[in-house]
């Protein structure tokens, strides 16, 4: 007497679908199935290690990658890609520099972790949840070091290495031309600069810039967060006094808002209470409010929303979508 088999189509199919919906643990137990009936399938193989990068499951994605590359016919950059990111989520430095030898990408000559210069880009902080978007410089093709000062509620902090996807999901202009945007997969290092939220008032953006240039002893960087970010009242989320009147002016320009907050990347508070309290003595018209601090975690990923399409591939998928309702 012999087991009912499973229908090995239909869950070919559902594994694809629960990719499509981000439906990852569901798709990893069909993956799981399908290889127990197609071990040698490089493609089941490449899927389940894709699904498992995305629930940064290094160990088996590295597993199911290289697995993938051994049996596949012909060479694949996606396969040795998401090998290589797997490795460096482990560290395993020697097969990171075999995998992207492969891809003839030129690396600093050495061992260990790579170190060298990939340019500028723009991360996607967590981008199952919010997705604050900062500038970083790439230190090999899929690590970077934050260059903003992200909001605290991204459980990240300026400095911090972070490990990327491979594949852009938009791009942004760095002031000198479009640089290419990535997400985030996993904080790897962080950072010994903690984030300090400073409100302070100013009659004028010279008085501003001239605190972004200041500098005192283990101050990492200060950012302008009433310019830089957009839609987001800082003031409300702490609870400090403030209005929002900024109506534009006769030629229809906002007028300058006095009220700034402001996010500091510093060792220490007594590094930003001297910076403040210099750059405060230099005008009357110069006003320190309140120095906060406000360290949170990571919003945790959860199932159920494909968060590593570009929004021009989830655009597409709802064309799709449409056109078979139609």
């Amino acid at each position: 007497m012999t087991s009912e088999q499973p229908d090995l189509e239909s869950i070919h199919h559902r594994a694809y679908l629960a990719v499509d919906d981000g439906e990852l643990q569901s798709a990893t137990r069909d993956f799981d199935l399908l290889l127990q009936h197609h071990p040698e399938n490089p493609f089941y193989h490449y899927m389940r290690g894709l699904v498992l990068k995305y629930q940064m499951e290094w160990a088996g994605s590295l597993r199911d990658n290289l697995q993938a590359i051994a049996l596949a016919e012909e060479f694949s950059q996606a396969q040795h890609w998401n090998a290589a990111i797997a490795a460096t989520g482990l560290g395993q430095w020697t097969t990171v520099r075999e995998l992207w030898a492969a891809c003839d990408i030129t690396l600093p000559e050495g061992e260990g972790p790579i170190d060298g210069n990939f340019g500028v880009a723009v991360v996607r902080l967590n981008p199952w949840s919010a997705g604050e978007t900062v500038f970083m410089r790439r230190i090999d093709p899929v690590r970077a070091r934050i260059l903003n000062v992200p909001l605290p509620e991204s459980g990240h902090r300026f400095g911090d290495i972070v490990l990327h996807d491979g594949a852009p999901t938009g791009a942004r202009f760095d002031g000198e031309r479009e640089v290419h945007v990535f997400n985030e997969l996993e904080r790897l290092e962080p950072s010994e600069f903690q984030t300090f939220v400073v409100f302070v008032r100013a009659d004028s953006a010279d008085d501003i810039d001239a605190l972004l240039r200041a500098s005192a002893p283990g101050i990492g960087y200060a950012e302008d967060w009433t310019r830089s970010i957009r839609h987001y009242c800082l003031r409300c989320s702490y609870g400090a006094p403030h209005s929002h009147a900024q109506e534009p002016n006769e030629d229809g320009e906002a007028q300058w808002q006095p009220e700034r907050n402001l996010g500091i990347a510093a060792q220490s508070r007594l590094s930003v209470e001297k910076l403040l309290k210099d750059w405060a003595a230099g005008n009357a018209s110069r006003h320190l409010d309140a120095i906060e601090t406000r360290e949170l975690p990571q919003p945790v990923r959860e199932d159920g929303h494909a968060w590593w399409l570009s929004p021009e591939d989830e655009d597409q998928d709802e064309d799709a979508q449409g056109d078979e309702e139609e």
